[in-house]
This record gives structure tokens, C-alpha cells and sequence, in this order.
């Protein structure tokens, strides 16, 4: 299992950065540019990954205040699954990280990595600039 992740601390309450985080219309925000197509619901949300592939996504487990799981929801090359998980980090602070968890074989690896640690690190950013 390959694991990819980063996480930043937000000065907003845990409350706001779940509410914001499980309501995947607001994920359009985090995205870098060479997402589009984009369409969404609260649950779920497709795009288009530019000189890739069209991915679909949907919230398969909702802990509230504590994590959100997203998994595709059409064939994807390999298993795959996005954790955003937030805890309290101190007085109306929150601390939240965002995991991919892959199942990638070595070509895979080498291949996908790079490009999925970019993701991570474009939205952990993003989510602490739209947020504050």
C-alpha cells in the first residue's frame, strides 16, 4: 500500500473545516488547474484530469469532525482511496491532513507518486488559503 499525504493547521474550528471538507461541491476550490469538467453533488463528483483520464468520486464514510472517505465510484487502474481527517490542534484551531491511500504496483508507483504528491500538497494548501 502506498501511502501519500500532508497536512496543515487551520485557524478555524474543526466544526467548519468538516462541514466544508464533507460537502464535495466545495472541493472544486482545492483542485489545481488541470482539473475540469467538473460537476458535483454534496456526495459525489467527476472531473476530467487533463492528458489523463476522467475520474469519478463519491463520500463512501462521513465521521464527523474527525474524517471523510472518498473512493471512486466507476473502474479506476487501481485500488485507491482519499482520507481527510481533522482534529483540534489548540483554541479554534484544527489540524487537517489529507491521505491517499493506493494500491500500486511498482510501474505504478514510479509512475503515479510524483503526480499524487502534487495533488496532496496543491490541496492541503489550497484548503488553508480558502479557509484562512
Amino acid at each position: 500500500m502506498t501511502i501519500i499525504q500532508n497536512s496543515t493547521v487551520i485557524h478555524k474550528p474543526i466544526g467548519d473545516v468538516y462541514t466544508f471538507l464533507s460537502d464535495l461541491n466545495n472541493h472544486e476550490q482545492l483542485m489545481p488547474d488541470n482539473i475540469y469538467n467538473w460537476s458535483s453533488t454534496t456526495d459525489e463528483a467527476q472531473f476530467t484530469i487533463k492528458n489523463m483520464t476522467k475520474l469519478a468520486l463519491r463520500i463512501s464514510q462521513r465521521v464527523e469532525n474527525k474524517e471523510l472517505v472518498c473512493v471512486p465510484s466507476n473502474d479506476v487502474p487501481f485500488e485507491i482511496s482519499l482520507h481527510w481527517k481533522v482534529e483540534e490542534a489548540g483554541e479554534g484551531q484544527t489540524k487537517a491532513s489529507f491521505v491517499i491511500e493506493a494500491q500500486l504496483n511498482m510501474m505504478m508507483k514510479m509512475m503515479a507518486s510524483g503526480p499524487l504528491q502534487k495533488l496532496v500538497d496543491h490541496q492541503v494548501a489550497r484548503l488553508k488559503e480558502v479557509l484562512g
